[in-house]
């Protein structure tokens, strides 16, 4: 049986598909990345918008087209929130309503067209549990994903995941540990990543943190570069500001911090938990002790609500923070969630020419930010055969001087220092 991936969304996400293929392979399937072949075609869904659950629609009716005799089985955040809907769909013949890789290869292997239940309500908490078999390879891949937590238990009047994804679950430090070992053996750099990573030990007995945790996979692997995934900037304690400060770069000096809104008012309705001034404080404490450093947010724009003024203020915190790069997204309603029957709607066009001028903001920043590093250190992970590497502050260059073996690549990890032609950013490689 030859199975085909299809993996929308974050990080979470493909690590999820990892697992189904590994969990595929040991019952004896063979991954393919070529279509027509493809006995099975595993779609493992995304609904952070609706143009997510449109994505992979689409993709569903384009695959059963063009290999009719296929199955097509379908997972995860869109598939839990809406089974009908894909079951409904010419050429499905199984959803699994979540991320469950055993449930996924049950239902490949049954070669039945039946649905698999482990979901009762949008509200449910019987969600699939944390853990099951070790990942050991992120195949093709230079980075590899360590998966600490799954789900979450903030309410963000915006949020569709945290109800597909359930209540934040965290996997013991002995086994993440484990899994970091054996990805350790094929990857030179590990992305720490879940849905609400800092939320990591809460659930515990007796109890943990993300940044002790991070603490220990860095003095058990000191090879290994780490990097965090996305973290609410409320929830870098000290010690993870200490790691990244002291580190050498073993801890990648980058941070993603979701920040939504730089207006008060907004927050609030979206039930966001931290304010402006707390948001802003925190980075620039943080921009204090860390250079270089790799700053993203995630911004959502034309909120329920939203003035010019709110709007006004979060383009000026953004000029204000040293963000080297933006996610910005236009409000997308999402069925379940608060945000929905709130009133006041902004105008899509409106939302629409927000996110632009906070992109092109984001550019210019990112740019800058580019600019300062010229003649500057950096040590980089070589992304396979594709000739760039990507920095620790999370910046995606060329490569001069590329050593190479008969094999191809003599090691993953350099040294260097950052130059410009101009137009592209590379790394001149240390001799």
């Amino acid at each position: 049986m030859r199975v085909l991936f299809h993996t929308f969304g974050c990080k979470a996400n493909q690590y999820d598909t990892e697992r189904m293929r590994q969990e595929l392979e040991a019952w004896g399937a063979k991954t393919t990345t070529e279509r027509p072949e493809a006995d099975v075609f595993v779609v493992n869904t995304c609904t952070v918008t609706n143009q997510a659950d449109a994505d992979a629609r689409r993709l569903i009716r384009r695959l059963q087209r063009e290999v009719p005799s296929a199955q097509i089985v379908v997972s995860g955040c869109s598939a839990a929130l809406n089974p009908d809907d894909y079951h409904s769909m010419d050429g499905v013949s199984g959803v699994v309503e979540g991320h469950d890789p055993v449930a996924v290869a049950s239902l490949v292997a049954s070669n039945v067209p039946v649905q698999i239940e482990l979901r009762s309500s949008l509200d449910r908490v019987d969600t699939e549990p944390i853990g099951g078999e070790l990942l050991r390879v992120r195949r093709g891949a230079a980075r590899g994903w360590l998966k600490v937590q799954d789900g979450c238990d903030r309410k963000c009047a915006f949020c569709a995941t945290r109800l597909a994804r359930g209540y934040s679950r965290s996997r013991h430090p002995s086994q993440v540990l484990a899994e970091a070992k054996l990805l350790a053996e094929v990857h030179a750099e590990l992305v720490i990543t879940g849905i609400h990573i800092g939320h990591y030990g809460k659930d515990l007995a007796p109890e943990w943190t993300l940044s002790r945790l991070v603490a220990e996979l860095m003095e058990k692997l000191p090879d290994v570069r780490f990097r965090l995934g996305s973290i609410e900037a409320t929830e870098i304690d000290d010690l993870t500001i200490e790691l990244l400060a002291t580190s050498g770069g073993q801890l990648a000096p980058h941070l993603h911090m979701p920040l939504q809104s730089g207006a008060d008012p907004v927050l609030k309705r979206m039930r966001r938990w931290h304010s402006r001034e707390q948001y802003r404080c925190r980075v620039l404490e943080i921009a204090d002790r860390i250079w270089p450093l790799g700053l993203g947010a995630d911004v959502i724009t034309g909120f329920p609500g939203e003035t010019p003024t709110d709007h006004a203020a979060t383009c000026s915190l953004i000029r204000e923070l040293p963000f080297t790069y933006l996610h910005v997204f236009p409000f997308s309603p999402r069925d379940g969630t608060v945000a929905t029957g709130l009133p006041n709607p902004v105008p899509q066009r409106i939302a629409g020419e927000r996110s632009r001028e906070l992109r092109e903001m984001a550019n210019d920043k990112g740019l800058a930010y580019k600019v300062s590093r010229v003649g500057g250190p950096a040590e980089v992970i070589v992304e396979g055969e594709s000739g760039t590497a990507l920095t620790g502050d999370y910046l995606r260059v060329g490569i001069v001087g590329l050593d190479r073996d008969s094999n191809g690549l003599s090691r993953p990890r350099y040294s260097g220092t950052l130059q410009s032609d101009k137009e592209h950013l590379y790394i001149e490689l240390s001799q």
